[in-house]
C-alpha cells in the first residue's frame, strides 16, 4: 500500500523504513539485530552441495546432492544421493557425503542386495553339494531382510553387522535373533556374494573382509557346539508307541540303519528289495555312495509298510510327501516335524536330526558288531588294506551282523 512522505509529500510504500525520495525516516529502528547464522565451510567443488530445506516442518530438513557430472555449458549436475538424501541435522548430511566420496559409486546402479544373492545363490547352489550348507545358507539371508532393498554399492561393514546383531526371522513361531552359529554363517554369506560382486564388477571392495567375528562370538560358538547323543531306552521305548507318525518312523529306521538325515530322505521306492529285505543309497563320499544296507527285522514291517504305501500312490520317493509323489520330504521339513514331535511326547529337545545315525552307531559298539560291518553299513572309509581289497564280505555277514543289534 502507498502513503505520502510527510516531509516531500510524495507516494512511498508503507513498508518503508525511509523515504527513497528525500531520506525522511518513516519507522523508527528498533535497535534488535537478528542473530547472524553461522557460516560452514564451503564444500569443494564436485564435492556435493548440502541445503536445508526451509519453511516446512521436516524432520530431515538436510537434503544431500552429489555431483554427477557437467551439462554442455559446464555447470555441474547434481542429483540426491541414493538410498537415502535427506537427514536431520546437517552433520549427518555431511558425515553422508563423505563417506559417498570415499568410495563413490553409480547412483543410478539398480542392483539391490536381493537381487546379487539371487543372482550369487544360484551360481553357488550349483557348484556346492552340502545339503547342509546350502540350508544354512538360506537360514541366514532370513536375518537380513533390513537390507534387501539396499544398493550393493552403498553397503558398509556396519550394516552387515546390524544383519548379525540385530537382524530377527521366525523361528516356530516365534521372532528371534541370530544365535552365535547363525552370526558366523551371515559373515561367510556376505564374504562369498561380495567376492562374487567384486568379480563381476558389481562393486569395488568386499566390506565383508575388512572385520573378523568378535572374541564373544567365537567363545560362545564353541561354549554352543555340541556332540550327537543317543536315545535313552525309555525314548526308544516312546518312539516305538508312535509308529503311526512317518517322521518318527524315520527316526526309528535311522536307529536301526545308520543313514545320515539326508541319505534316509532321498531314498527311492526303486531303492528298497523288499524280498531280499535291503536299501541302497547313500551321499557324501565314495564310500558312503550306493552302498548296500540290510533292513534289520525291528524295523521291517515299518519299511514293508511305507513301501506299499508309497508304490500304491506312485511316488518317487520311499519317504514321500504327503501332497506330491514326485518330491521327496525337505530336510527343513524333517527338521520342523522332529522338533514338534519331540517337544509333544516328552523327548528331549537337544536332540538333532543326526542322533539316529550317532544311536546306531553306539548299539551296534555295545551288542558286538564288527567294526568293519559298521564301517561299510554308515558308509565310512576303511584304510585296511586287506579288508578293504582282500576280503569279500557277502550281504549275508552284514545282516548276521546287524541283527545283533536288540
Amino acid at each position: 500500500m502507498l502513503t505520502k512522505c510527510p516531509e516531500c509529500k510524495l507516494q512511498v510504500s508503507d513498508l518503508a523504513v525511509s523515504c527513497p525520495h528525500c531520506g525522511y525516516p518513516l519507522k523508527r529502528y528498533s535497535g534488535k539485530k537478528s542473530a547472524p547464522r553461522k557460516k560452514r565451510m564451503r564444500l569443494p567443488n564436485g564435492f556435493g552441495q548440502i541445503s536445508e530445506i526451509r519453511g516446512r516442518n521436516l524432520r530431515n530438513p538436510f537434503r544431500v546432492m552429489i555431483t554427477v557430472g557437467k551439462d554442455e555449458n559446464g555447470r555441474p549436475v547434481c542429483k540426491p544421493l541414493k538410498p537415502r538424501a535427506y537427514f536431520p541435522t546437517y552433520n549427518e548430511a555431511y558425515a553422508a557425503l563423505v563417506e559417498y566420496n570415499r568410495t563413490p559409486y553409480d547412483i543410478e546402479a539398480d542392483i539391490t542386495v536381493k537381487q546379487l544373492y539371487e543372482i550369487w545363490f544360484a551360481e553357488y547352489e550349483k557348484s556346492i553339494s552340502s545339503v547342509t550348507s546350502i540350508r544354512q545358507t538360506k537360514a541366514a539371508w532370513e536375518y537380513c531382510s533390513e537390507i534387501y532393498d539396499m544398493r550393493v554399492k552403498a553397503l558398509r561393514p556396519r550394516h552387515i553387522k546390524k544383519c548379525m546383531e540385530e537382524g530377527t526371522a521366525m523361528f516356530r513361531g516365534k521372532t528371534r535373533h541370530a544365535p552365535p552359529m547363525l552370526q558366523s554363517r551371515i559373515k561367510t554369506l556376505f564374504n562369498l556374494m561380495l567376492d562374487y560382486a567384486v568379480e563381476y564388477e558389481i562393486t569395488d571392495i568386499n566390506h565383508a573382509r575388512s572385520f573378523k567375528l568378535s572374541d564373544d562370538v567365537l567363545k560362545e560358538i564353541t561354549t554352543v557346539k555340541r556332540s550327537h547323543i543317543i536315545y535313552t531306552d525309555d525314548e526308544m521305548r516312546v518312539l516305538w508307541e508312535y509308529t503311526h507318525n512317518i517322521f518318527v518312523c524315520m527316526v526309528l529306521v535311522q536307529c536301526y540303519s545308520g543313514w545320515r538325515p539326508q541319505e534316509l530322505l532321498t531314498l527311492k521306492v526303486e531303492d528298497v528289495d523288499i524280498e531280499n529285505l535291503t536299501f541302497r543309497g547313500g551321499l557324501k563320499t565314495e564310500s558312503g555312495r550306493n552302498r548296500v544296507v540290510p533292513i534289520h527285522s525291528r524295523i521291517s514291517g515299518i519299511v514293508r509298510r511305507t513301501y506299499e504305501e508309497s508304490s500304491a500312490r506312485g511316488c518317487v520317493y520311499l519317504f514321500a510327501r504327503a501332497n506330491s509323489e514326485a518330491l521327496p520330504i525337505t530336510y527343513m521339513q524333517f527338521f520342523r516335524a522332529f522338533s514338534a514331535i519331540i517337544d509333544n511326547i516328552g523327548i528331549s529337545s537337544d536332540h538333532r536330526l543326526h542322533d539316529g545315525r550317532t544311536h546306531f552307531v553306539t548299539a551296534a559298539k555295545k551288542y558286538g558288531v564288527d567294526e568293519y560291518a559298521i564301517k561299510y553299513i554308515v558308509g565310512h572309509k576303511i584304510s585296511d588294506i586287506t579288508e578293504s581289497v582282500y576280503t569279500k564280505r557277502g550281504p549275508e555277514w552284514l545282516r548276521e551282523q546287524i541283527e545283533k543289534i536288540v
